[in-house]
């Protein structure tokens, strides 16, 4: 019985529904829009947040590492960026996914999805101060001068206030679309994700 709640998400219906969900989540990535400095704003978390609340935290995981897997074909940034996006993307996903599944009602799911988002804006901040801006100054030999610079925005004059003021805010706005979005069409989109694959 424990063995099979363990492996109940590897059906062929569910792995059939990872690959269209991650399909779908890989053209939404290409869509991008800027947004501010050089942050660009896309939907591909939508069908990963999809996946993660019919099938579970687990495949919405394979979803997202599908996306970015398949991103790197595309990456500009040694797959560094694709690397962040993964791990910002797990902070969303994980505590939805796992607040939604202790009970699944529309409540939590928005609880569940208010606390990814925060998770996620503060993720930004780490991975941005840690992985991605001193990724981008070795490999365009660049100070924080020069990354403040090519971000051209007024009053925005030192790392902190690139992080806190941009950074940040750009993460919240993206967690707050991504789950508006999720939470628009989960429902009806839910026959389909719940359907009976032969």
């Amino acid at each position: 019985m424990t063995t099979t709640k363990k492996t109940s998400f590897l059906t062929v219906a569910n792995m059939t529904r990872i690959a269209i969900l991650a399909a779908a989540a890989c053209i939404l990535d290409l869509l991008q829009i800027p947004i501010v400095a050089f942050y660009k704003l896309d939907l591909g978390n939508v069908p990963v947040l999809l996946g993660t609340f019919a099938m579970g935290p687990v495949p919405g995981i394979i979803i997202l590492a599908l996306k970015c897997g398949i991103g790197l074909l595309h990456s500009s940034s040694m797959g560094i960026g694709k690397l962040a996006d993964f791990l910002m993307s797990l902070a969303l996903i994980v505590p939805a996914g796992l607040f939604y599944y202790r009970n699944k009602t529309r409540k939590n799911a928005i609880i569940g999805m208010l606390i990814g988002t925060l998770c996620m804006t503060v993720a930004g901040v780490l991975i941005n101060k840690w992985i991605l801006l001193p990724f981008y100054m070795t490999a365009f030999h660049m100070d924080m001068n020069g990354i403040l610079a090519y971000a051209g925005v007024n009053g925005v004059d030192s790392e902190w206030r690139l992080l806190l003021l941009i950074t940040g805010p750009f993460n919240l706005l993206k967690g707050v679309l991504l789950s508006l979005v999720t939470g628009l069409i989960y429902k009806p989109l839910s026959p389909l994700l719940h359907a009976r694959i032969r």
